[in-house]
């Protein structure tokens, strides 16, 4: 063991805390609504700070000053389209994800384009969600085979269990209260690890500047060539960090459960917008704290500098902080990681419920102004409005449930004089059975269950440099995703065909890019977006979209997202 008792106590102090802390939300929770979405009680403030620690994982806490000890303060152009995306979110996809309840981002594709699209999208999703954590959790196996001297394989399943009790227990209100407690943990021994550098390095930070000129300009944030092949230069940094950012934070579920857990749209936009100024802020951080482990290990003995990029920063702790500090950084680290893990968990298992059921046997809207709104339609609309699909043609089933649900709000509103909100997704029997919603929160926490078994083997591969990695397997599928977005919201011919065609062409040409071109990979979600829009918008004109009519806009309830 290379920690002392102390660290080590701390260390088990904090797991078992934060543990326990997770499972004592277990508390009130009565159906997926709270399980899945905390009963969307959780305030901005709180939804800010667990976006933040959800995409800041175990790979950027020593994949980020690894890049920056190798390199520059370059990666910070790629944040910068970071900040930007989220003000193009928030006057794009979140309004819409308010028209309604929703558990997850594809039921938005199910509303624009019908059944068949959804469990396409909820398909790449799982798959690219669950290779991505496996790269986060191996990240943690570094850590903890420098702090204890041991193999990778105790660390993932240690951090993977605690991780899956308490978000098998708690839902999604654990994890954003964890999220809160580990970001705070993280961001403090950050902090602290930055002032013992600027202690250790002689002259300080006049030191670091002198040693970073010297070394060719490791302080030197801008680079305006325009190259494709390179990741870090402004062009790639703004447009593409932008465009991966519209992808992972409007179309990636582990993002966008956290602003369907808000409130209100209103405050789901200010724990967007929030978001970014931390997140920027905190990048900042991690990359001069790159610089200065270049500068400290420039003065160190031939030998004791890590090979691995990866290694630097969990090296130093573990070597050089003092007793006490470095339990707590290694705790910070182990934050992270059991942020991203718990957020991915229930995630991947909100969607694996909610995206592949038939969409008849989903939960009931709680509100009970929708129910007094209905109650008052007249008999003769609600004759009007009770289509069944039985009595459709099938070849257009696939509008059928977008234009019957515009077609009820609109009788709703006239007859009652009261905007409602839509309910696409309530029980065809009208009824909500005690029973039936006890029997699937049980199989909600059993996916859970069965992700973090697949997440504690993917833990175990071996992935190179793990901060590339996991931003690559993104990157390759959310061009895909986000393409097939855009294409429901800015083609209004667009059709199921031609988005399922799409997306699939766009995933298949950016797994070619990346195999067979020196593409660099921030430029991988802009690529795939346009091909997957194009193809998309040409597929649906071959197979003779139709023009759909626009969802229509709704006063929600303050139990479903009221901005009022």
């Amino acid at each position: 063991m290379r920690i002392s008792p102390l660290d080590l106590g701390i260390l088990l102090v904090y797991l078992a805390g934060v543990t326990l802390l997770g499972a004592w939300f277990r508390r009130g929770q009565k159906d997926i609504r709270d399980y899945f979405l905390g009963g969307r009680t959780a305030p901005a403030w709180a939804i800010a700070c667990s976006i933040v620690a959800t995409e800041t994982s175990t790979l950027t806490i020593i994949g980020t000053p690894g890049i920056a000890y190798g390199g520059n303060l370059g990666f910070l152009q790629l944040v910068l389209g970071y900040v930007v995306a989220r003000g193009v979110l928030c006057l794009t996809l979140v309004p819409r994800y308010f028209h309604g309840e929703f558990y997850t981002a594809y039921q938005l594709l199910e509303k624009r384009f019908g059944g068949r699209v959804k469990p396409v999208a909820a398909g790449v999703f799982l798959v690219t969600r669950a290779l991505a954590e496996g790269v986060r959790i191996a990240a943690v196996g570094k850590v903890v085979s420098v702090a204890f001297g041991t193999g990778d394989r105790a660390a993932v399943a240690i951090v993977t269990a605690l991780t899956l009790f308490y978000t098998f227990e708690g839902g999604m209100k654990a994890v954003i209260w964890t999220d809160v407690l580990q970001f705070s943990i993280y961001l403090i021994g950050s902090v602290a690890a930055f002032f013992l550098l600027l202690h250790k390095i002689p002259d300080g930070w006049m030191g670091v500047t002198q040693a970073a000129a010297a070394a060719g300009g490791k302080l030197r944030i801008f680079d305006f060539t325009f190259s494709p092949t390179r990741a870090y230069t402004f062009w790639a940094g703004v447009i593409g960090g932008t465009f991966l950012t519209m992808a992972s934070h409007g179309t990636d579920q582990t993002m966008v459960q956290r602003l369907l857990a808000a409130r209100s749209e209103r405050d789901a936009k200010t724990a967007l917008l929030a978001s970014g100024a931390i997140v920027f802020a905190q990048f900042t951080l991690f990359l001069v704290l790159g610089v200065m482990l270049f500068v400290f290990y420039q003065h160190a003995l031939l030998g004791t500098v890590p090979v691995d990029a990866d290694r630097i920063f969990p090296q130093f702790i573990v070597t050089e902080m003092p007793i006490g500090f470095r339990g707590l950084v290694l705790a910070a680290i182990l934050a992270v990681a059991m942020s991203n893990a718990s957020g991915a968990l229930n995630s991947l298992s909100s969607s694996s419920i909610m995206d592949f059921r038939r969409t008849d046997m989903a939960p009931k809207q709680p509100s009970q102004k929708v129910g007094d709104a209905a109650s008052r339609v007249a008999p003769s609309a609600v004759k009007a409005s009770a289509v069944k699909a039985s009595d459709v043609k099938a070849s257009d089933a696939e509008t059928t449930s977008f234009v019957g649900r515009a077609f009820r709000h609109d009788i709703g509103r006239a007859s009652s004089g009261v905007s409602t909100p839509e309910v696409p997704f309530a029980p065809s029997s009208g009824t909500d059975d005690g029973a039936s919603q006890r029997a699937l929160l049980r199989k909600s926490r059993r996916m859970t269950l069965g992700w973090g078994a697949v997440l504690g083997i993917l833990g175990l591969v071996h992935w190179g440099p793990v901060l590339v990695a996991g931003l690559t397997i993104a990157s390759v599928t959310y061009g895909a995703m986000l393409g097939t977005f855009l294409l429901g919201i800015w083609n209004r011919r667009a059709n199921a065909t031609g988005a399922i065609i799409g997306m699939v062409t766009g995933v298949i040409v950016m797994v070619a890019v990346r195999l067979f071109t020196p593409l660099a990979w921030t430029w991988y979600v802009l690529a795939g977006t346009i091909v997957t829009y194009l193809t998309g918008s040409i597929a649906s004109a071959i197979a003779g979209g139709n023009k759909l009519p626009e969802a229509p806009a709704t006063t929600l309830s303050p139990a479903h997202g009221s901005t009022e």
